[in-house]
């Protein structure tokens, strides 16, 4: 017999935006995993350490880097990729024992989490079950009291790591924009909004949900934005 992988979304970053099931999950997890940044406790299991049990054993994963290496460098796809496999192989010794493994996750596993890429090695082999959580946009505009879609609006969600030209592109078929991955790339967002026109619509939120966030206009965001952080660009305001 192996054990089960679970994979749980641990939401924006408020622990009370936990689900019931992935609490319930946690409490009873012999063996809880997660990802972290050198020197750090890592969100997800911050968000979640509340409820883990007293007897769980802890499985770190130290990124190997996280904006210091551009995502186009042929170095981040090779380390990245040996640092998924290790992750890998580290649970499935747990899971070939008869363990089960909780892997945790900051908002949704399957929208931008790097839990997805232990889900796409380790599935196939192994029991599995995907506690979906609050997604960190939903989070952030929530946080800001921002309703960003009515009626036929079209969401269209965009990771600023894209060119400046192909951002411009896309915005032309949406009409509400989340855009993630800010980090360095602010200056190309700030450029793209100021070009159409829409830089004073939009809304900068910082650590969603978390004690220490900031939601200021996004003219008022700073040069180079940390992880958890987002702009929202809210659809049309039609009459009702």
């Amino acid at each position: 017999m192996t054990g089960k992988l679970v994979i749980i979304g641990v939401g924006p970053g408020d622990p009370e935006l936990l689900t019931v099931k992935a609490a319930r999950h946690i409490a009873s997890a012999p063996i809880i995993a997660y990802f972290c940044a050198a020197n750090c406790a890592g969100r997800a299991y911050r968000t979640a350490k509340h409820y883990i049990g007293p007897d769980a054993h802890l499985l770190q994963f130290v990124y190997p880097f996280t904006t210091g290496v551009a995502v186009t460098d042929t170095r981040y796809t090779r380390e990245i990729r040996e640092f998924y496999d290790h992750c890998a192989r580290e649970m499935a010794a747990c899971l070939d024992e008869g363990r089960d493994v909780t892997l945790l996750c900051e908002g949704d596993p399957f929208l931008y989490g790097s839990a997805m890429y232990l889900h796409d090695r380790l599935a196939g082999r192994y029991e599995s079950e995907i506690v979906p959580g609050v997604t960190g946009m939903s989070g952030c505009w929530s946080a800001a009291r921002l309703p960003m879609v009515h009626g036929d609006d079209i969401l269209t969600v965009l990771p600023c790591t894209l060119s400046e030209a192909r951002l411009h592109q896309l915005m032309q078929a949406g009409d509400a924009f989340v855009f993630m991955k800010l980090g360095r790339n602010m200056p190309k967002l700030r450029r793209v909004l100021t070009a159409l026109g829409l830089a004073a619509s939009a809304i900068y939120v910082e650590h969603g949900s978390r004690p220490q966030q900031r939601i200021v206009p996004f003219p008022q965001a700073p040069e180079r934005a940390p992880y958890f952080s987002m702009v929202l660009l809210p659809g049309r305001k039609r009459v009702r």
